[in-house]
C-alpha cells in the first residue's frame, strides 16, 4: 500500500509542479556578473590573507641594518 501511495504522490507532484521556465538572456547575464564578482571577492580575500601572512613573517624576522654612510674627508 505504501508503494501505491508513494507512486501516486510522485505522479501528482510531477503533474502539478511547474517546470522551471528557461532562463532569459538577462538572467544569464546577471548570473555571469554575480559569478565574476564572487570570483573577484574570493581572489581579494586570498590576496589579503597572503599579504597579512607576509607582513607577520617580515615582522618576525630581524631586519638587517642599512649600511653605514661613509663620510667624505675634506
Amino acid at each position: 500500500m505504501t508503494n501505491t501511495t508513494a507512486k501516486s504522490l510522485r505522479q501528482a507532484e510531477a503533474l502539478f509542479t511547474k517546470p522551471a521556465p528557461p532562463s532569459t538572456a538577462r538572467e544569464r547575464a546577471f548570473e555571469e556578473l554575480d559569478s565574476i564578482a564572487l570570483a573577484r571577492d574570493e581572489k581579494t580575500v586570498r590576496l589579503r590573507e597572503a599579504r597579512l601572512a607576509k607582513e607577520v613573517r617580515d615582522a618576525a624576522t630581524p631586519q638587517a641594518k642599512p649600511p653605514a654612510r661613509r663620510t667624505r674627508k675634506p
